[in-house]
């Protein structure tokens, strides 16, 4: 029988801390870990076709929360459907590869300049953050590299 890579009992990661502070759940009792080619493929397919952030945020939620397999591509096309993509043109995106090589040549060039985990934020392709972090954190890197703030 598969192992939790978590056991439900154990005391909460920093992580998961730090996400409860901002409604966010991370379910325990995972026994497997998806290969998120698919998921990457559909993001790309997001940007061109629907919301980014709408599929980032459903792809969150099945895979953390919901503990599905977001590595099967019935699972990808379920969950961007529900994240308001095409299922149908998804579904034939994937089929066909329409993105599989611009999520490899990413993929390529993240462990090219040395990118280990996920998440990394890149600011400037000269600084990395791994992991998850408070937004100060965030606040703090931008100030140091002398970014300035648009919008609202």
């Amino acid at each position: 029988m598969p192992r939790s890579v978590t056991p439900p009992d154990a005391p909460k990661t920093p992580v998961e801390a730090r996400g409860e502070k901002l409604g966010l759940t991370f379910s325990r009792g995972r026994s497997l870990s998806s290969n998120s080619h698919f998921s990457l493929e559909a993001a790309e397919f997001a940007m061109e076709h629907g919301d980014p952030w709408a599929l980032s945020r459903r792809m969150f939620k099945a895979y953390f929360e919901d503990l599905d397999d977001i590595g099967t591509l019935d699972g990808v096309v379920r969950i961007g459907a529900e994240a308001g993509l095409p299922a149908d043109s998804l579904r034939a995106a994937l089929e066909e590869g329409h993105y599989r090589e611009r999520v490899d040549e990413g993929i390529a060039w993240s462990r090219k300049i040395g990118v280990t985990a996920i998440p990394t934020f890149l600011f400037n392709e000269r600084l990395a953050l791994v992991g998850a972090h408070e937004i100060d954190t965030f606040r703090q890197i931008m100030d140091d590299i002398g970014a300035t703030k648009t919008g609202t």
